[in-house]
């Protein structure tokens, strides 16, 4: 037993694949934002109840959280699934040029219908594995919602629904091959200012109003001088959801600006949203109005593990080169000549770091950069994710492969097109390749698991997950 799982595994994987497939696709056509991935979730959580697993849904005021569970005992293994979608970015397959799809307003630009479906391909294979082989141990599927700018799985940790896990095991889509270490994200809270003031004609009365969108204003010229005095690595953008009106000779009444603040650490975000939160209170002051504050999403910063970093390269080496066919490459091709030019610029600015000068020109050359990158090569960088909130209460694993043309920024069209590509579909099955592995090589040597908590208790050094999220707030569409 053992000698041969990832033969077995991969066989079972490549048997498969046309399941695993369509059920990217649907989740791709479903296209369903935050919190409202109900095709999303129902089509997965059917699926792995037919393969035998028990699901229990509805998880942290989450509707569309599910998790599927199958075996006994320890140790028990999370692998997380994403299913949610990106406002805005509905596009025909396969189209190089924009066109958006009739009647549709989300697309997946971030790769969430690969990124769920490999999760489940995962178990659903080690499943079969442990089955034939006898194996003890737990494993589990988490739904996990609304990762896009709510921070779904940060509600699920804070309750408690990770306790018991001994490690978490995940991956993202990309457009590389690479183990994902921690300094790549950033911690980040999410939170609506809301000012009231005062309405009233601007010409006629104007002392007898208070203008909320003055207070907006007031704000994030605030936000701006403190930017000066704000460690390098943070970052604090924004965007007016509510300017009050559109009439110039009224004063608003009501005006909202929603804040994305960022860190390398949860606890230096906390530190500057609390310095926001003063600002604010400031900017009403000064303008006779009042503010309703709100945090509407946290996510913490990745701890990292060098035990399972390891096991993922490992793995990962199996399974890349994925292989392209001149099809495919020329498919790739003519996706990198619509990517814009500031992409272009950002693709040789990765190329000469992982290439380095002796391979940058290579690099530019091929449409996919079939080849692993070093895990510990620096670029880029400066997104969030709540994986992040996992990492700080279980150990845990991440991986990127390659499921776009090179230089395909995520968050676009170009992303979303590609996204039901045989391309797409080779990375996502890699994914579940890797992350089926690492699963079965942590139940065949459980000494890794202890190894691996062990490194995850150095890494945080004496610190305890900050649970960022209001200990009141639920999750909620906005």
């Amino acid at each position: 037993m053992g000698t041969d799982f990832r033969k077995e595994i991969g066989t079972t994987i490549d048997q498969r694949r046309d399941e695993y497939t369509k059920i990217s696709d649907a989740i791709w056509g479903f296209a369903e934002p935050r919190f409202q991935e109900y095709e999303s979730t129902k089509l997965q959580q059917e699926f792995l109840k037919a393969r035998g697993f028990s699901v229990k849904a509805d998880l942290a005021g989450e509707e569309t959280a599910f998790i599927a569970e199958w075996g006994s005992g320890k140790p028990i293994l999370a692998f997380l699934g994403e299913f949610d979608a990106l406002s805005s970015l509905q596009q025909e397959a396969d189209c190089t040029e924009r066109h958006p799809i009739e009647g549709k307003t989300n697309g997946h630009g971030c790769g969430h219908h690969l990124l769920g479906t490999a999760s489940v391909a995962a178990v659903d294979a080690l499943k079969t594995y442990m089955e034939e082989n006898h194996m003890s141990g737990t494993i589990r599927y988490y739904g996990c919602p609304a990762e896009e700018n709510a921070g779904g799985k940060a509600y699920l940790v804070r309750d408690g629904y990770f306790d018991d896990c001994d490690i978490a095991i995940t991956w993202h889509p990309y457009t590389m091959n690479k183990v994902m270490k921690g300094g790549f994200h950033l911690a980040n809270f999410r939170a609506f200012f809301t000012f009231h003031g005062i309405s009233s004609h601007a010409a006629g009365a104007p002392e007898l109003g208070r203008s909320a969108l003055d207070a907006v204003e007031i704000m994030d010229i605030g936000v701006n001088y403190m930017r000066e005095h704000m460690i390098d690595a943070a970052r604090v953008h924004g965007a007016i959801t509510n300017s009050g009106g559109t009439a110039p000779n009224v004063i608003p009444a009501e005006a909202q600006i929603l804040y994305a603040i960022r860190a390398p650490k949860v606890t230096q975000v906390k530190k500057l949203y609390e310095r926001m939160c003063d600002i604010a209170k400031g900017a009403a002051l000064i303008t006779g109005t009042t503010v309703d504050i709100k945090q509407v999403a946290a996510y913490s910063n990745l701890i990292n593990n060098d035990t399972l970093a390891d096991l993922v390269q490992e793995n990962l080496e199996h399974v890349v080169p994925i292989g392209y066919t001149e099809e495919e490459l020329a498919y790739a091709k003519k996706f990198q000549g619509v990517i814009t030019e500031l992409d272009k610029e950002g693709m040789k600015d990765q190329a000469a770091v992982i290439g380095g000068k002796e391979h940058k020109q290579e690099l530019l050359e091929q449409p996919m950069w079939d080849l692993i990158v070093d895990k510990n090569s620096a670029y880029g960088g400066g997104g969030s994710t709540d994986v992040g909130d996992v990492s700080w209460v279980v150990p845990t694993a991440q991986v990127y492969t390659s499921c776009y043309a090179a230089g395909t920024a995520l968050h676009s069209w170009q992303a979303v097109a590609q996204g039901k590509s045989s391309i797409a579909h080779k990375g996502m099955l890699a994914a579940a390749k890797v992350m089926a592995y690492v699963g079965a090589e942590l139940l065949l040597n459980p000494e890794l698991i202890e190894k691996a908590k062990a490194d995850w208790k150095e890494e945080l050094d004496g610190e305890t997950y900050p649970n960022p999220l209001p200990a009141d707030l639920k999750p909620s569409i906005w």
